[in-house]
């Protein structure tokens, strides 16, 4: 499933190295790591937390690790330790079949998806990318449209800089929006 990404490296390698500048094969940047966080805020609700675990699971094919709140919050009626949030962290066979699905698959189901803006890259080469629906994802089922939630993307690379991330997601053939 993966092999189509790894491909597309393959054969931008040599162009990717004349035009960042780069002799070394081993200095271009690359992919470590991806990481889907979803936030269910001030839910108490465990039914609706397991269900955001078990989905996001389902999604990125690895179970969910909750994240807690760091300080408690008297107005948000949060205390310290509560589950705020689920993470998820991939790498290696894993992290490519997920890229794959996310930009062969869902991106594409996105309603009104123009491209992903190029000022989602930080200045040390990572992307992250916010998603409002998690039903673009053929795994969860579309009759609990109710229960609907968003998530962040980051896609951690190698690139030093804004300049050398952009060239090389454009190498994996990202959709950018046009400018």
């Amino acid at each position: 499933m993966f092999v189509t990404l790894a491909k597309k490296i393959k054969t931008a390698e040599p162009e990717l190295k004349k035009e960042l500048g780069i002799t070394n094969l081993h200095a271009l940047p690359h992919i470590k790591k991806v990481v889907v966080n979803v936030g269910v805020g001030k839910a108490k609700d465990k039914k609706k937390n397991e269900l955001v675990a078990d989905r996001l699971a389902k999604i990125t094919g690895q179970k969910a690790a909750p994240r807690g709140a760091k300080k408690s919050i008297a107005s948000f009626k949060s205390r310290q330790g509560d589950v705020v949030g689920y993470a998820v962290t991939m790498r290696g066979a894993r992290m490519w079949s997920f890229l794959d699905k996310l930009l062969n698959v869902a991106l594409p189901r996105m309603r009104d998806f123009k491209g992903i803006d190029a000022k989602a890259i930080d200045d040390v080469g990572n992307i992250s990318i916010g998603l409002r629906e998690n039903t673009i994802f053929p795994e969860t089922a579309d009759e609990d449209l109710r229960d609907v939630f968003g998530m962040t993307i980051t896609i951690v690379t190698t690139a030093k800089d804004k300049k050398s991330a952009l060239a090389f997601f454009r190498a994996l053939n990202f959709p950018f929006k046009k400018s």
